[in-house]
């Protein structure tokens, strides 16, 4: 009776066991620290609030980047002050995210999400190719937006329309390669595969309802998407070259007088190394940045959102943010850049403890593996209960 009295100890006690978590995973929530923050003179207009980000897409490149606050390397010098409501910076070339101020935290993008539209279209468009502006190109554009200078009936290359977008953020080129990259289904098409380019990368809080970033319902993004998108365009050497070019000019055509662009992106000559890079503003969106600059082999990229004009500015608040990513150590880290070929939600990842609200709560169903050893304890004591009658039986048996 002894070994009886052990196995039924034994399985009173894993009974009594508390019910294993549930299947579903609990993903990861960095402890929350306060982004360090410039009061801008100004106080900006009121906005409205944007949508809540999900746990998972907020574990999106580790778990230290799932905070709408501060996320820098331990022992990292506190990055500086800006009036940006959320920033990033990340190494180019390796993915690695060295900072960043709620990176998933859904933001209105303005001009930066013509870049969205160069990653989409411009590896499906011939940059020999001449197209012809509409009138309802531009019947819908503010006159007050900026505009690179098409007319209506006037024939561009494809070519002269990137060089508008990325150098004078023209919203006429935009709508003009969006409906020419969006096929029969005219700019809605193209608008389509934004988001459609926007997933592949894994920029989970994009989404673009706009071609050229004017406001619009529902549109949004976040710096680290920005990021993504950013690694996606510096990778293609067209890209590279529009984006650096200073001046370009676009010739006359049939019924129309040529002209030049300037870029107006002024930290190509004022910050070394900058490699190009593009800006936006919207009432709603406030200033917005992404860029890209190059030092000791190393090429960082800085994405802003929500900076407002002083004391520094988008340009000057960037160039700060790229400062202090270049004297961190090439090893720093707070996480990484998904690319498009990786699954973005297939690892479960243990909640913080200090990010926790109220109690865990036990899972409703028992995982296969605590079910096994429910089974296999049963069955041993099953069997060692039945040994006793088993050689009593025997010994009956045994006798004449």
């Amino acid at each position: 009776m002894t070994i009886i009295r052990i196995v039924a100890v034994g399985l009173s006690a894993f009974l009594t066991m508390p019910a294993p978590v549930s299947a579903s995973p609990i993903r990861a929530v960095a402890p929350y620290v306060p982004c360090p923050a410039v009061k801008p003179p100004v106080a900006p207009p009121a906005a409205p609030s944007p949508p809540p980000v999900g746990p998972a897409d907020q574990a999106v490149g580790g778990a230290s980047l799932a905070t709408a606050g501060l996320s820098i390397p331990a022992g990292a010098p506190m990055a500086p002050a800006v009036t940006a409501t959320s920033w990033l910076v990340a190494d180019l070339d390796s993915g690695t995210v060295l900072g960043g101020c709620g990176p998933h935290e859904h933001r209105t993008p303005a001009s930066v999400q013509k870049m969205l539209l160069a990653a989409a279209l411009m590896p499906h468009l011939d940059p020999t190719q001449v197209v012809e502006v509409t009138r309802a190109d531009l019947q819908d554009l503010d006159p007050a937006s900026s505009v690179m200078g098409v007319v209506p009936g006037g024939r561009y290359s494809i070519e002269s329309l990137w060089l508008g977008l990325l150098l004078k953020s023209g919203n006429d080129a935009a709508n003009v390669l969006a409906r020419v990259g969006g096929g029969t289904a005219g700019r809605q098409g193209g608008v389509r595969a934004m988001n459609d380019e926007a997933h592949r990368l894994g920029a989970n809080q994009t989404h673009a309802v706009t071609p050229s970033g004017l406001d619009g319902p529902g549109q949004y993004t976040s710096a680290y998407d920005l990021a993504l998108i950013a690694r996606a365009t510096y990778a293609r050497a067209d890209f590279r070259r529009y984006i650096a070019t200073r001046v370009a000019e676009v010739p006359a055509g049939p019924g129309r007088s040529g002209f030049s662009l300037t870029h107006d992106n002024t930290l190509l000559d004022h910050y070394p190394g900058t490699l190009g890079g593009k800006t936006g503003f919207t009432d709603l969106a406030r200033q917005t940045y992404v860029g890209v600059a190059e030092r000791d082999g190393r090429r960082l990229a800085v994405t802003l959102l929500g900076a407002e004009t002083a004391p520094l500015g988008s340009l000057g608040e960037a160039a700060a943010l790229l400062n202090w990513g270049f004297a961190l150590s090439p090893d720093a880290s707070v996480g990484r850049l998904v690319t498009p070929d990786e699954k973005k939600h297939d690892q479960p990842v243990a909640q913080v403890k200090a990010e926790q609200h109220g109690p865990a709560r036990p899972g409703r169903s028992m995982s296969w593996v605590a079910a096994l050893g429910l089974g296999a304890a049963g069955a041993l004591a099953v069997l060692l209960l039945a040994a006793p009658w088993r050689r009593r039986a025997a010994r009956a048996a045994a006798k004449p």
